[in-house]
């Protein structure tokens, strides 16, 4: 490891207060559309789990007979 590497990283420690700090933004919009398109994916799941049982269920029902 160089001196140069060690001098450079104990610059950036010794004066924190030099970074510059930018509040971060959140797009409320984009937040929402994620939401909403997983909340679609889950209800897509859970029908198909549905359909899937209900078919099964009268399958065995018509073998039964």
């Amino acid at each position: 490891m160089s001196t140069e590497s060690l001098n450079r990283t104990s610059n950036v420690v010794e004066n924190p207060s030099q970074r510059i700090e930018t509040p971060r933004r959140v797009n409320v919009d984009v937040l929402k559309q994620k939401l909403l398109e997983e909340s679609k994916k889950e209800k897509k799941k859970r029908m198909i789990i549905l359909y899937t049982f209900l078919a099964s269920l009268g399958v065995l029902t018509i073998l039964t007979y």
